[in-house]
């Protein structure tokens, strides 16, 4: 049976919310409760939002609360960089593991799970805004990408030329048709999602060299071993795709349990 470990896992992002408050603390008593461990792990992916000083103010906040890391802060309250006996997963902070994500989203993509991406925004919103003058919503999924500029649709040379010599390419998740994605959570249930209702997101984006949350999400969660993921219902929507995801990788049999608040 494998050691609880749990997670908090926020953003950069602003000060710590009572609601970031209450995720932290169900994941800390969780661990206290099992015997396991609460690791705090920084999710500055979204470099767009970032905001200078919220990583020093979050883990502020939570010493102030009394809720104290087991991994991943050291006794200074400094998120931990390198590796050591108290802290083998590091470092916890995303940006810093920039290099990890890249060869997992490419993984997808060889395997057939996902694709290169080469819209422009210019683009996509073009198409958007032509859907909702038609009462439509755009969706990228099996129904459009054919039609879209992407590395199942364009000739293999020319895919090759728009990776080496563009920087506004994406990796999106290949999102299966017509698939019954079943999943249960610890407070919510059995649900049931046919993936033909969602749509590709995207997991690596070029510019910046970052992935999204959904794909730092799962390899981190995967690499730091996490046993049970516990976050706001917020996150509820994402569930099928990081099913799948766990499923794309080959990770099921170590696929962490997930309650929803």
């Amino acid at each position: 049976m494998r050691k609880t470990r749990v997670r908090f896992a926020p953003s950069p992002t602003g000060p710590l919310h009572i609601g970031g408050v209450r995720t932290a603390l169900y994941n800390y008593l969780y661990a206290k409760q099992h015997g396991g461990d609460f690791i705090i792990r920084i999710e500055d992916t979204d470099s767009a939002r970032f905001v200078p000083g919220a990583e020093e103010y979050i883990i502020e906040a939570l010493n102030w609360c009394g809720i104290i890391p087991d991994e991943g802060v050291d006794k200074n309250g400094k998120l931990v960089e390198t590796i050591s006996e108290g802290h083998p997963h590091a470092p916890y902070r995303q940006s810093q593991r920039r290099n990890i994500y890249r060869k997992y989203a490419e993984q997808l993509v060889e395997a057939g799970w996902a694709y290169y991406a080469f819209d422009s925004s210019e683009e996509l919103n073009r198409l958007r805004s032509e859907d909702e003058a038609q009462g439509k919503t755009f969706i990228y999924n099996h129904e459009t990408r054919m039609g879209l500029r992407n590395s199942l649709s364009l000739p293999h040379d020319e895919v090759k030329r728009l990776i080496e010599e563009t920087t506004d390419w994406t990796i999106r998740f290949k999102m299966p048709e017509n698939r019954l994605v079943e999943m249960d959570d610890l407070i919510r249930g059995h649900v049931e999602v046919n993936s033909s209702t969602l749509d590709d997101k995207v997991l690596w984006k070029r510019a910046d060299e970052l992935p999204t949350y959904h794909l730092a999400n799962i390899v981190d969660d995967h690499l730091m071993e996490i046993t049970e993921v516990i976050r706001g219902e917020e996150w509820l929507p994402s569930l099928p795709l990081h099913y799948l995801l766990y499923k794309a990788f080959g990770w099921e049999d170590t696929m962490p349990r997930f309650a929803h608040l």
